[in-house]
Parts: structure tokens; C-alpha cells; sequence
């Protein structure tokens, strides 16, 4: 029976990687810790891991994955921006879920975006000690303000047609357009002077990292609304707390944070935060954080799932890998997967 190590193991990941498995009848052995260099030993004798956001896969995790017999990594997620693809070339296969539910971070963007504009969160907490006062809790009309999403995958896409709704003026930023769309694109510059809320919908890389910084705070408007559901480091917190201490910004809405991973789906809620960014941004009353929560829905676990175990269930029974990423033959983004051929074991070349 194919062993596989599960790493950083919610009670929700348990229920249905347990759910789907019962037809593929993988040994999957459920670790609570993260995947780093102290508990990567815990792999020796499996086939495959399974990993997260916010686990650690660097060079020497690499060098004990495949010291132990680990043949592929997957990821249970979209992102893969902790993974070292250089080094893992040649040494490791690595795939990952592309696609689980783009409606449930567009939807959960948007709870954000409404709950902070009108203020349903201080409501919820007056009416529950029987305090009718609606003072101070004005919120604008979306209907009618530029929205500007950065990022037009499926996920940005889903959004713009969310919050389409609303009425609002849609525009967009992407180096790599969705050819013969409806999307009205502008350049970063223009979205950044002209929009009201601003939307992070792209991957984390070397191009889009603090994309969010001291520099294009200063090119918004004043009062701009800034929701991430991405990657916390798109974002320049320091810079954001600065703009929201000065008026510059009018609402932030973070499911993600640049220095989440010793914190977020954790309970740190007797402890002292060491973090005073995050302490502080938490502070304001214009600030909403959920804890990487944006993908929690019941179709997404499902979708992740079943995805995850169909990409282990390919590599095992030696088919080409439907979600496989690899340093050599991935675009400027990282992100072509291959539906015919697996990597390097046929020689890749770097795209131009």
C-alpha cells in the first residue's frame, strides 16, 4: 500500500482527504506539524507528502525528501511561492491543485469588502449587548465606485463578476491578459490612480512581491479600499499601516499576512503577539483580518481533496501529471502545468 505523509493537519483536511480516499485507499499517515527542515524525517518511508501554504520546502527539506524515498510533493493548494523550483529540478516532482473553488474566495473577498464598508461587524457586536445606535456606522454605496482587480485568473475573474452586480466600474490589471475578453485593462498606474477598492487576485512571485508598497499607496486615492485574499506579501504591511495611520488608506481587508505562517490556523489567543505590525493593523477599526479563511467551503475541501489524491493517483500509476509544475518549463509566473509529458525526465526547456 503507497504510504504518503500528510503535513500541517487540520481536523476539516482529515474528514475529507479520510472521504476521498476510501477510493484511491492511499496509507495516508496525518502529521499536525508543518513541513520543515526539524519534521521532514517524518517522510522517510513514503511515496509522496502532501504540503501547504504554509509549510517549508526548501533545499535542505528537498535533500531529506528525496534522501527518504519521497518521489513527489503535492500541494494542496494554489500556491507553491515556498517551494525552491530551481533546486527541486531533477530531484523531485511537485504538483499542486490549480483549481478548487474560485467562488469561494471571490465570494469570501466580497463578505470582506461588505462587512467592513457597513460596519456589519460592529453592528452584530451592539445589537448582541441590545445597543440600537447606528451612529458611526456609515458605509458608502459600491454602485457606481471603479473597482480594480489585479489579476484576471479564475479567481479575479470570478470576482469581477461577483461584485458586477453591485454596479460598479470594473477595470483591470494583468502582464498576461485573458485574450479576446470583455475585460477592460488598463496599466497598473491607471488602476492605481483611478480605483475606489483595489482586489489582489495574482500569484506571489519575484514581479509582484510588495506590488502594494509605500511608492503606489502614494499614486491611489485617498480613502481607497484595499481587500487581499492572495498572498500576504504583495502586500508591504509596514507601508499599509503607515497609509492607514494617515488617512491615505480607508479600509483594508486582509485574509492573508506577509509573516502568517507561525500564526494563522493557529490559536495564539493566550499568548502575547511578538508581531506589533500585525497587532497594530488588527487594533484598527478599519481593518478586517480573517485567518486564511477565504478558500473554507465545503465544495473547495472537496475539490482539494479529490484533486490532490487524483495528482498522487497519476504519478503512481505513471501517467503524465495534469497539474505538474517544474522550474525549466514554467512561464515568467510559474504557472504552466502539462497535460502530456512529465518534466525533466523528457528534458525541458526554459521558456522565453
Amino acid at each position: 500500500m503507497i504510504k504518503i505523509g500528510f503535513f500541517d493537519t487540520k481536523p476539516y483536511d482529515k474528514k475529507w482527504f479520510s472521504q476521498i480516499n476510501e477510493k484511491y485507499g492511499f496509507n495516508i499517515k496525518f502529521y499536525e506539524s508543518k513541513l520543515n527542515p526539524d519534521t521532514a524525517s517524518m517522510s522517510k518511508g513514503c511515496e509522496a507528502v502532501i504540503a501547504f501554504v504554509n509549510d517549508t520546502i526548501n533545499q535542505e527539506v528537498i535533500d531529506i525528501l528525496v534522501q527518504n524515498g519521497v518521489k513527489l510533493i503535492a500541494m494542496r493548494c494554489a500556491g507553491y511561492n515556498n517551494i525552491d523550483f530551481k533546486y527541486a529540478y531533477g530531484r523531485i516532482h511537485v504538483v499542486r491543485v490549480p483549481d478548487y473553488s474560485p467562488y469561494a474566495v471571490a465570494e469570501h473577498a466580497l463578505a470582506m469588502l461588505l462587512t467592513l464598508n457597513r460596519k456589519i461587524h460592529r453592528a452584530y457586536i451592539r445589537t448582541k449587548e441590545f445597543n440600537f445606535n447606528i451612529s458611526g456606522l456609515e458605509g458608502f454605496d459600491v454602485h457606481g465606485k471603479t473597482v480594480g482587480v489585479i489579476g484576471t485568473g479564475k479567481i479575479g475573474r470570478t470576482f469581477m463578476n461577483v461584485i458586477a452586480g453591485l454596479g460598479p466600474k470594473i477595470i483591470a490589471y494583468d502582464p498576461y491578459p485573458v485574450p479576446n475578453s470583455d475585460i477592460n485593462y488598463v496599466s497598473l498606474e491607471t488602476l492605481f490612480k483611478e480605483s475606489d477598492i483595489i482586489s489582489l487576485h495574482c500569484p506571489l512571485s519575484k514581479d509582484t512581491r510588495y506590488i502594494i508598497n509605500k511608492e503606489t499607496l502614494s499614486q491611489m486615492k485617498d480613502g481607497v479600499f484595499i481587500i487581499n485574499t492572495s498572498r500576504g506579501a504583495l502586500i508591504d504591511s509596514e507601508a499599509l499601516l503607515e497609509a492607514i495611520k494617515e488617512r491615505k488608506v480607508g479600509g483594508a481587508c486582509l485574509d492573508v499576512y506577509e509573516e502568517e505562517s507561525d500564526l494563522f490556523f493557529e490559536d495564539a489567543s493566550g499568548e502575547i503577539l511578538d508581531d506589533d505590525v500585525l497587532a497594530r493593523l488588527i487594533s484598527m477599526p478599519n481593518v478586517i483580518i480573517t485567518s486564511h479563511q477565504a478558500f473554507l467551503t465545503n465544495e473547495a475541501l472537496n475539490n482539494i481533496a479529490e484533486t490532490t489524491l487524483k495528482n498522487i493517483d497519476e504519478f503512481i500509476n505513471g501517467n503524465p501529471l495534469q497539474n505538474e509544475l517544474c522550474y525549466k518549463c514554467i512561464s515568467k509566473m510559474y504557472d504552466k502545468t502539462h497535460k502530456e509529458k512529465r518534466c525533466f525526465e523528457i528534458g525541458c526547456e526554459v521558456l522565453k
